[in-house]
């Protein structure tokens, strides 16, 4: 399985002004046969401040195996204080209209295209899903091709601006002194209209970074909405558990290209293109591993006690795809 790099924004197009030469993009996997495919575009999490490599590559291999052609978006993220406002979601926006307008060469079926987002990546997933109708596109070969996802999977999804917030996705996203008004905006229960495409979500009970309720409140939205969906609460697991397997525990990750915006980041730092002190560029790539160091997290305990929930939670790729086969048939 090899990666296409397929950039999103041509320069003049991306303003983000802490990119430091970063263009959101895709990675693309696409099968060598002459089949048409259903699309899965995966948009790993990170608290909206980085492109979790845990949840790209490998989620990618699952849905490659299941026989889609699979994407994996590199989208905007804000690592230290620059807040996106409407950025990431102009990325995953512009990204379906490119496989659509593409799917004769990706070989994808335009009437198949789905989401697969992750945490705060879930969140942007979920922001197309109620929001896609607000993101107008200024590029004339785009703006006349649907940014609709005919479906989702929402994994661990951040949801709400509410009670249940995860606060330091809404502070990446919006800045900390958000209005009202942008905060009611990104609590995504309060959008969801009969329009919004068919949805598969999951998460844990013992989720402690992104409580469980978030999925409750987008699960009854999408049921007074008369809106097709499925909803997996699986009784104990971490969050962030990807695709629960041996490898994610390993954190064996694959290609970390997920992170490019980090190391152009962490080099502007270090070479004093910035405001921050250059011995910051450094401790960032520490952080992220991208040092050449890796890093366990996990004791020896808390490997066996999460190993345990394998066989629980390690089933979802396989129901979100019987999902998807039955909802597309």
């Amino acid at each position: 399985m090899t990666g296409e790099k397929i950039i999103l924004w041509k320069e003049e197009e991306y303003t983000y002004p802490a990119a430091y030469g970063f263009l959101p993009f895709m990675t693309g996997y696409i099968h060598k046969d002459q089949l048409l495919h259903p699309c899965m575009l995966v948009v790993p999490g990170g608290a909206y401040r980085n492109v979790s490599p845990s949840e790209g590559v490998l989620p990618a291999e699952e849905f490659y195996r299941a026989g889609y052609n699979v994407f994996v978006l590199a989208y905007t993220v804000n690592l230290l204080d620059e807040p996106l406002k409407f950025q990431p979601l102009s990325d995953i926006s512009r990204a379906v209209r490119i496989i659509r307008k593409n799917s004769e060469k990706y070989r994808t079926d335009p009437s198949r295209v789905a989401v697969c987002g992750f945490s705060a990546g879930g969140h942007l997933s979920a922001s197309l899903c109620v929001h896609f109708g607000d993101i107008s596109d200024g590029n004339p070969v785009y703006r006349h091709i649907s940014n609709r996802p005919d479906a989702a999977i929402l994994a661990y999804p951040v949801i709400t601006s509410g009670k249940y917030a995860h606060r330091d996705s809404m502070n990446a996203l919006l800045g900390a002194d958000a209005s009202k008004e942008e905060l009611a905006y990104m609590s995504l229960e309060e959008h969801v209209t009969p329009d919004t495409p068919p949805c598969f979500l999951w998460q844990t009970v013992t989720d402690t970074t992104v409580p469980v309720e978030n999925s409750y409140l987008f699960a009854g939205a999408l049921r007074r909405a008369g809106v097709r969906f499925a909803h997996h609460v699986f009784s104990e697991g971490v969050h962030g558990m990807s695709v629960a397997t041996e490898r994610w525990l390993d954190r064996d990750f694959g290609e970390s290209y997920t992170l490019e915006q980090i190391r152009l980041l962490a080099a502007a730092i270090t070479a004093g293109k910035t405001d921050y002190p250059p011995e910051q560029g450094g401790q960032i790539l520490k952080d992220f591993g991208l040092d050449g160091e890796k890093k366990d997290k996990w004791t020896p305990a808390m490997k066996e006690q999460i190993r345990g929930t394998f066989t629980e939670v390690g089933v979802w790729p396989e129901l979100a795809d019987n999902w998807l086969e039955k909802l597309w048939s």
